[in-house]
Order: structure tokens, then sequence, then C-alpha cells
């Protein structure tokens, strides 16, 4: 017999909470989605991804030896990896977890066993949410292309390609005249490539999910625009979701708000390390020049990704917390870096963003029940992953709520392991 449906809150708008949210309505379930913002709108970490899905993602951002870069990383505010002087003495139990959490080789295959099962697949797991929306054209998985100076220069990085081979991903390598071939407007100085041939991309973040949530209230989701503030929660029972504009009963809710989650998890009995990584990208509208595939140049630390809208480069990790104003250098810096790698490119209508990813040390997130009730599930925490893992995420989440047969084991996303 099937489980009774629930009516779920589901906290949050981005690539998560839309994709659970289709899942959960597929499973019979009465659907409300809190959301203060315009879905896919500008304020989301969602709208402003490089569009990536790739199922090569699994190696966490921190590895070993990285300790040893922290004093660059506050004394370049431009580098690929920077962390603001003045939120530091907030960052350092964050900082000392994610130093941690990459320190040794093992630790990393770890944390990439964890990670291949949320991006395996995912340009197909997409494409078919995207299908279901009528925006299948903004799903491509015509594959993804690393490129660097040499061959040699690919052999330095040896020891995570193993890792990514271990964990089930292909690729093939091109020499400088098959990488000429793909892309002939790349600069000279690339040699050698990594093409992977299973990875996707979305033409349109944003727009994509603004239509998945199009699609859960066609299929009968409520929509309220409003923030959450908490929980009403007796005796272990979650009895509703307290917004800004009131009270919704509710059976059972989902946290995927994203780099606000922190709260609200807090709120549900958990204390987590959920920090912002700031990212930023450069749009370039009508672009001279570019690449054909999605295109990451090892030495500039950004892809560049076609788009709907142009080409987008997009990148740069800063920590400096929720509330700090943005540095439009580093946007610029992606701009410079795009031109660099394109010679034809003159990238004069550009349009920058910055936006916040939501980070745990280990670059795993947290999904799973709560632990002040059961009845609420953790779904945030994804880092640079979320739209390449969203999918997956919610269909997991949906499962767990269900109590169906999980699509994968949630165990390494316990939140549990940060106690």
């Amino acid at each position: 017999m099937p489980p009774a449906p629930l009516h779920v809150v589901v906290i949050g708008a981005g690539i998560v909470g839309a994709a659970t949210a289709v899942e959960l309505l597929r499973d019979g379930h009465r659907v409300t989605i809190v959301e203060p913002g315009a879905p896919g709108g500008e304020q989301a970490a969602s709208y402003g991804n490089g569009g990536w899905l790739c199922p090569c993602s699994v190696l966490p951002v921190s590895e070993p030896g990285l300790w040893r870069k922290v004093p660059g990383y506050l004394a370049d505010p431009l580098g690929p990896l920077t962390i603001r002087w003045s939120y530091m003495p907030k960052l350092l139990p964050w900082l000392v977890k994610f130093l941690q959490a990459g320190s040794s080789m093992d630790r990393v295959r770890k944390l990439a066993r964890g990670l291949r099962p949320l991006v395996e697949g995912s340009p197909e797991r997409h494409l078919k949410l995207a299908t279901e929306a009528g925006v299948e054209h903004l799903i491509s998985r015509a594959g993804l292309l690393y490129t660097y100076a040499s061959r040699a220069e690919f052999r330095k990085e040896a020891a995570f390609w193993a890792i990514r081979h271990e964990n089930g991903v292909r690729w093939l390598e091109l020499d400088e005249a098959e990488l000429r071939q793909r892309e002939p407007q790349l600069d000279r100085r690339y040699k050698f490539g990594v093409f992977i041939e299973d990875g996707g991309h979305c033409r349109d973040p944003g727009g994509y999910v603004a239509a998945l949530v199009r699609l859960a209230e066609s299929q009968g989701a409520q929509r309220v625009q409003a923030g959450a503030k908490g929980f009403v929660i007796e005796q272990g029972r979650l009895r509703a979701v307290r917004t800004a504009t009131g009270r919704i009963d509710c059976d059972r809710a989902v946290i995927a708000a994203g780099a606000r989650s922190r709260a609200l998890a807090l709120s549900a009995g958990d204390d987590v390390p959920l920090e912002t990584e700031r990212g930023y990208h450069a749009m370039i509208s009508a672009p001279e020049a570019g690449p054909r595939h999605p295109l990451m140049p090892a030495d500039g630390k950004m892809v560049n990704t076609p788009m709907a809208a142009g080409l987008r480069s997009a990148g740069q990790v800063e920590l400096a917390g929720l509330d700090a104003a943005p540095n439009w250098k580093r946007a610029e810096i992606l701009r410079q870096q795009a031109r660099k790698a394109y010679p034809g490119l003159s990238a004069k209508d550009v349009k920058i963003w910055m936006g916040h990813r939501p980070s745990l040390p280990d670059s795993l997130p947290n999904i799973g029940p709560a632990s002040g009730s059961a009845d609420i599930f953790h779904a945030y925490g994804h880092g640079h992953l979320g739209l390449a893992s969203g999918a997956t995420t919610g269909r997991l989440v949906a499962d767990l709520i269900g109590g169906l047969k999980p699509v994968i084991d949630p165990a390494p996303y316990d939140v549990r392991r940060w106690r």
C-alpha cells in the first residue's frame, strides 16, 4: 500500500527546492513552496552559476596542503580564492573544518565517493525534468572540456584525475590538433584537452528553475512569497512552518534555502557549519568569439559556458559572509580571463553578478532528517554543485519523506556528522 499523502512545505525555490517540489508532487503529496523572491531570479545562486552538469565533479574543494596557501589568500584580494581579513574571526571555525576535510588523499577519496552519486547521470536527470517543464531546449548533453597548456601540466593533476577514474568518470584526451579542431577560437597557448563526453550544461539556469516552479504550480503546488522564520514543533512533531506572513500548518518541511539555511537548521535542532562561498560571473552578450563547448582553462580557474543569452564566465571564491558588499573587480577578472582565452573576443557588452553558494566544509550537502524533528528534512550545502546535484537531491528527499527506497544511499549526507 502506498504511503498516505502528506502536506510538505518546501522552503526555498532554487534548483534543490524546485526539483524536490516536483518529485514530491509526482509521489502524490501536497506541496507549498515558501520563497521570498522570484523563482530563478537574480537573487538566487541557481540563477548565476556556471551551468555545468558534470558527472566528473567529484572532488571536494579542500585538498591536501591547502593550509599553506591561506596566507596568500588573505594577501591577494583578487586571487581565485580569497578571504576578507574582516571576516576571518567569524570564519575561523569553519576554515579549520574545511582544511581538515581534505587534509589527506584518503579523505579526498572518501568525499569523492559521497559526491559521485549526486552528480552521476545529472544531464539525463535534468533533461527529464526540463522536458516535463517544456524547456528541454535549455539542457545540452554535448560534453564538457578542460584545457591545459601541455600534457605535462595535465599530469601534475594526475592524482586527482585518478580519483575521478576510481569513481567511474571517463574522458577523452585531446592532442593539440584535436583540441584545435573542437575549439578553433581558443588561444594557442592551450595544447592539450580532456573531454568529458557524458557531461552537459544548462543554457539558462535561472529560466530553468523558474520553469520547474511553474511546473510544480501547474500540478497543484501553492507558492507563498515570504521568508521562513522557523518551525512550530511539539513533542518532536512538526506542526507548522512560521513565515513572515503567518503560520503554515503541515506534516513535513524541507529546508532548501541555500546559503540562508543555517538559522532554520538551528531551529530544527542542528547547529551546522554552513558558510557562503561568494561567486561571481560576467555575462557577455553577443560574443564575437568563444567556446563551442563549456570549457574550463586549467590556468584560469573559471568556467566559460555558452548560454542562451551569450557567453558566461563564472568562478571565483570569496569568503566574506552574507552581508559584505561585492568586490566587482573579481567579476572584471573573469571578463579579462575570457578575453585571454579567446583572442577574438572583445567582451564589450557585459553584465556582472555576484551570488552566494551554500558551502559546508567537506563539500557534501546536508540531506536527511533533522535532530529536533524527524518531520523536517535538510537539503542544502551543495556548494559549487547545486545545479549538477539538484535533480538527484530532489528525488532523494522525496524518497526519504515518503518512506521509499532511496535513489542513492543518504548516509554520507547525514547532518549528524557535524556533532
